[in-house]
């Protein structure tokens, strides 16, 4: 029954964008699918996929990134950093207005120093109890209030209380984007439904479970050449749970994009090899480029837990044993069609500057190192090795059943729990579990986003220590790297970092993603970045009439 109501919803959703075309104008409509949903348009709660990427069309911040990840101005036309990398002083354009049009500003209202200040003081705030409140961990405080400061309109100054090298990259999170107070005051917490930003789009309707339509920003800041962006005229999201019906409405050409790829429909769409399959070569461009998600297994490693003579896994060598156990390159290869690479080299992913496999130490596949490793864990014989339990999603099943194979096959016996996500999510966070799948994507492009998850300091749930390691040398150099401003220098101590963990191995990384885009052929321009960001502000669609 809840098939044919969401058929139903599909059929109407898509007969009411095409007369949004035909009525006005062939208007130039892009159309993309949000299975997961959208949950608010306030930025500070832009935590997920879903969310960032829509509030990437509303919003603007200070700087932002480019399909390379190199930080570019936005607002900010420039900026300096001085005082051994404790004071940003950032110069605004002048020509920057809020979204117009709207019950707060019917011609817009120029952004000034002080709507960052606000902003930003708004996020820090622990009454809103914003998930991006930690980006400002670094910034000054001085009897609780945080040093944001705008000198005059044009100029914001923010002082950190250490240096730290990525908070630049930070800034370009969706989580510090421009606001205006007078929007807040008179909504209140349903500013989340009412969003006022300075972005390429501005919100038109959105009934909720159904669609949301964002139209064109006549007055939007930035031109591409001598053409005042965005090219699109309107963006309008769907929201079908069901990915395979979405899938066959892509297919269809009722929808322009479609990002990522599951089971239902893996083989159809790509070859073996992670090509696009012939069949569809004349109707479907495909995109793709490391991802900056690191898929894993982590292992709870905490000596101080009660259970501590019953689990096997805090030995190391069973831990590297399970590095050594199982194949990733045909785990790759014929689970997920070759879409990502084999995770070899620490949980740094691929895709980051850093990244440098010839000084980065990790775990080929090597059965006979593995059974060395398990005949002298301690243990008399591998059988005598208690049984080990790995926590997982349905998503993941496939993945930890192959694993459990090649494990077992060496002699180590592996039980799969699979649980709801929610629940997995909250087990993990508690300490619960040890042994479970993970995953991490960057929140800014830099190293130490991932290696934060093995700094002592951050131990769940207090922080992303999901594994509970420990390791006075890591912390110091942690903490060494968070001074360093030199690239450079602070890359070695970073590879430093990773080799360290691998060596301990408290978690077992499985693969490197990939960012894989599909899109209609008369879509140009939508670009491909590591952080997997929706960026539709230069994005055109061609008449195919």
């Amino acid at each position: 029954m809840k098939k044919n109501i969401s058929l139903i919803l599909i059929i109407f959703l898509f007969y009411s964008c095409s007369n949004v075309e035909n009525n006005n104008d062939k208007r130039k409509v892009f159309k993309y699918n949000e299975s997961a949903g959208i949950t608010s348009l306030d930025p500070a709660f832009a935590k997920d996929q879903a969310n960032i990427w829509v509030c990437n069309q509303i919003y603007n911040g200070l700087v932002q990134l480019d399909d390379n990840l190199n930080i570019k101005p936005c607002i900010a036309k420039k900026w300096e950093i001085s005082d051994k990398g404790l004071k940003y002083v950032f110069y605004l354009r002048d020509d920057v207005f809020f979204h117009g049009n709207n019950k707060i500003f019917k011609k817009g209202r120029r952004v000034v120093a002080k709507d960052f200040e606000y902003s930003f003081k708004r996020l820090a705030d622990k009454k809103l109890a914003s998930p991006g409140a930690w980006v400002f961990n670094n910034v000054l405080k001085n009897n609780d209030e945080y040093y944001f400061k705008a000198e005059n309109d044009t100029t914001l100054v923010i002082r950190l209380k250490q240096a730290f090298p990525p908070f630049l990259g930070i800034l370009s999170m969706q989580y510090c984007s421009v606001i205006p107070h007078e929007a807040v005051e008179v909504f209140g917490k349903d500013f989340s439904r009412n969003p006022v930003g300075t972005g390429p789009f501005y919100l038109k309707m959105w009934e909720e479970g159904v669609k949301m339509v964002l139209l064109k920003n006549n007055n939007y800041f930035e031109f591409d050449k001598n053409n005042r962006l965005p090219y699109l005229d309107a963006v309008s999201i769907s929201f079908v749970i069901d990915k395979q019906i979405a899938f066959l409405e892509f297919v269809k050409g009722n929808l322009d994009f479609m990002s990522g790829i599951a089971p239902d429909y893996k083989d159809e769409l790509l070859s073996r090899s992670g090509k696009l399959n012939p069949k569809y070569k004349d109707k479907i461009k495909m995109i793709s480029m490391p991802y900056l998600n690191t898929e894993y297994l982590g292992i709870l490693v905490d000596t101080s837990l009660e259970s501590d003579k019953n689990r096997p896994l805090k030995t190391k060598a069973i831990r590297q044993a399970i590095n050594y156990g199982f194949d990733r390159k045909k785990m790759i290869k014929y689970l997920r069609n070759n879409i990502g690479s084999p995770g070899v080299y620490g949980i740094i992913p691929l895709g980051l500057p850093c990244f440098d496999t010839s000084k980065m130490i990790g775990y080929e596949y090597n059965p006979a190192m593995a059974k060395k490793l398990l005949l002298n864990s301690g243990y008399k014989n591998i059988d005598d090795i208690p049984e080990i339990t790995l926590s997982t999603t349905s998503s993941y099943i496939d993945l930890c059943q192959y694993i459990q194979h090649q494990l077992n096959s060496l002699g180590l016996k592996i039980n799969i729990e699979v649980n709801p996500p929610a629940t997995l999510r909250e087990m993990i966070s508690q300490s619960k579990l040890e042994f479970f799948r993970g995953s991490w994507i960057a929140d800014y492009p830099d190293a130490e986003n991932y290696l934060s998850l093995f700094y002592s300091k951050n131990f769940c749930p207090k922080g992303p220590n999901y594994t509970h390691f420990a390791n006075n040398k890591f912390d110091s150099l942690y903490l060494k790297a968070q001074q360093t401003v030199n690239d450079s220098l602070r890359y070695k101590y970073y590879i430093q970092m990773s080799n360290l963990v691998m060596e301990e191995a408290p978690v077992v990384i499985l693969y490197y993603d990939k960012v894989l885009r599909f899109t209609q052929k008369n879509i140009s321009n939508l670009g491909v970045n590591p952080l997997n960001l929706l960026i539709l502000k230069k994005t055109r669609k061609l008449d195919t009439h």
